[in-house]
């Protein structure tokens, strides 16, 4: 009885040893588990960091290039002042000399001369200019008298207009001979073309106007 006992005493130690390291490694199970992910995390958010550096180092570059150009304008445009400042300098200078010069030269006699030089071009000028005619007094001004102009008859276009038509933007006339009724025969008339003696000077919403040679302008209504 007492060997039963102990070799119960013992499975059950056993068990419960079994049940301990399996609870062990479940737990360590679950902590590698937790490790794992956030490695991966870790990991992913390394690779984002990089893709930010290389990002950021290529901006530096492209903003030091960008800094060097600057610098080499901004010392060109130092060079080139201080080449031209001497060079206006002297410019100034010899400008300034050449007025004192003409300054000395010049005379009293030389300046009435040229007074009476420009005195006479003006004088001369003056000649050439046409007078204006003054028309002859009259009692009473005389009224233009009103002429009637006769009325122009519209003539009929020698051809029909059937519609209009709009290609790339631009607005055109489509036109055809009175008595066809085939599509071959269809012309499209844009602004300036002509057809015969007609030519189409405007082409407004509801009307076109076309120029007729040795006639007045004639309007054809759209339909």
């Amino acid at each position: 009885m007492k060997a039963l006992t102990f070799q119960t005493l013992i499975v059950g130690l056993l068990c419960l040893a079994v049940s301990g390291l399996s609870g062990g490694l479940y737990n360590q199970y679950q902590r590698v588990t937790e490790l794992g992910n956030a490695n991966a995390q870790h990991l992913q958010i390394l690779q984002t960091l990089q893709r930010d550096s290389s990002d950021l180092k290529d901006a530096q570059e492209k903003l030091q290039h960008a800094l060097k150009d600057l610098k080499q304008m901004v010392d060109s445009g130092e060079q080139q002042a201080n080449t031209l400042d001497p060079m206006l300098d002297q410019w100034a200078q010899e400008i300034q000399e050449l007025r004192d010069g003409l300054a000395d030269r010049a005379t009293t006699a030389d300046m009435n001369a040229l007074r009476a030089r420009l005195e006479h071009v003006e004088q001369q000028l003056l000649d050439l200019k046409p007078q204006p005619t003054l028309p002859p007094p009259t009692s009473s001004p005389a009224k233009p008298k009103k002429t009637s102009r006769p009325k122009s008859v519209p003539l009929p276009p020698p051809f029909s207009v059937l519609s209009v038509e709009s290609r790339g933007g631009e607005r055109f006339l489509a036109v055809a001979p009175p008595d066809s009724r085939s599509l071959n025969d269809t012309r499209l008339l844009h602004t300036g073309e002509q057809l015969g003696t007609w030519r189409l000077k405007v082409l407004e919403p509801k009307a076109a106007i076309f120029a007729v040679a040795a006639q007045p302008d004639q309007t054809v209504q759209l339909p």
